[in-house]
């Protein structure tokens, strides 16, 4: 633009402003083929043509070293992630969603990929998400306020199963159990909590669960002392690849009520143990096969995600 208008006043307005443009351009970007506006006798434009030269030919090496970098350093490969991750969003159907993702959601992140679940996470400090983990195939990590109704459903909060309340403030959680109830009733919301004070107040809000990882970590450490191979056994249980067995709780369908436990044939999942079943407010350890299956029963057995999977088909189709 300076320099269009510089020729433009160089030329007496005589040159045509495409003129004073096609000259700027060839003289930036040094093609040069020759003065379209005369200047052979006006060394003031001449020594203009200069000092345009030298900062159009600067900027211009700006620019593209700048562009290069950009390419280089993978801020455009980010942005692409960025919408990559947003269109997996959409496409997530009774996923979970992380909100904070502080030393918490990360061993939160961990075993829901552990036990095949499909999950958003929610960060709004860009830089604590390890891109080598957000490039992981069936992750999606988005960047944002999880306090924010518009974060959570670009999330897919009105599809999701439940939502984990893990930032690092407790007002945070709050909010974030309040906003995601509001927007989906249906859903499970576990929050985290900090202050054994703000227990209630995070109940009250929507959160259906509160936990304080410092009692639970508490509790934990009691137990390791007082009943260390309880302790090992559920340890090697989570930590077995191999085998990767969880306990797990299964919903038994509307079309199995009335029927019995030994009307299934369970013999057909080897790495699947019955432990419990939870009728009502009542708890059932070892359930004798001739139990009968009511309305809102859950099974409690331990397997693998392989067998859950299987289990939960089977049950839906037997």
């Amino acid at each position: 633009m300076i320099g269009t208008i510089g020729y433009w006043s160089i030329s007496d307005q005589q040159a045509s402003l495409f003129e004073a443009l096609y000259m700027t351009v060839i003289t930036i970007t040094t093609i040069g083929y020759g003065e379209i506006i005369d200047l052979s006798q006006n060394p003031a434009g001449r020594v203009f043509t200069i000092g345009l030269a030298f900062c159009g030919i600067g900027l211009l090496t700006y620019l593209l070293s700048n562009f290069t970098a950009f390419i280089v350093e993978g801020q455009l490969q980010e942005t692409f992630l960025k919408r990559k991750m947003e269109k997996a969003a959409k496409t997530l159907q009774d996923h979970f969603i992380i909100c904070g993702w502080g030393l918490v959601g990360q061993h939160i992140s961990a075993e829901l990929r552990a036990t095949q679940q499909a999950f958003v996470i929610i960060e709004l400090n860009s830089q604590t998400i390890d891109r080598r983990f957000a490039r992981e195939e069936h992750v999606v990590a988005l960047e944002g306020d999880a306090t924010e109704n518009a974060v959570l459903v670009q999330a897919g909060i009105t599809r999701a199963h439940g939502v984990f309340a893990v930032t690092d403030d407790d007002n945070n959680n709050l909010v974030i159990s309040l906003t995601a109830k509001q927007l989906n009733p249906r859903l499970r919301i576990v929050a985290a909590c900090k202050n054994l004070n703000n227990v209630e107040k995070i109940k009250k809000a929507g959160a259906d669960a509160v936990i304080s990882p410092n009692y639970v970590g508490a509790l934990r450490m009691a137990s390791e002392m007082l009943r260390p191979t309880v302790v090992s056994f559920l340890d090697i249980m989570l930590r077995d690849k191999d085998e990767n067995l969880r306990v797990e709780e299964i919903d038994v369908p509307p079309h199995l009520v009335g029927s019995q436990i030994a009307d299934f044939d369970w013999s057909r999942f080897g790495k699947t143990l019955l432990l419990a079943l939870r009728t009502g407010d009542r708890w059932i350890y070892n359930p004798p096969r001739d139990q009968k299956l009511q309305a809102d029963d859950r099974l409690i057995v331990m397997t693998n995600p392989e067998e859950r999977h299987r289990l939960q088909k089977e049950l839906q189709t037997t």
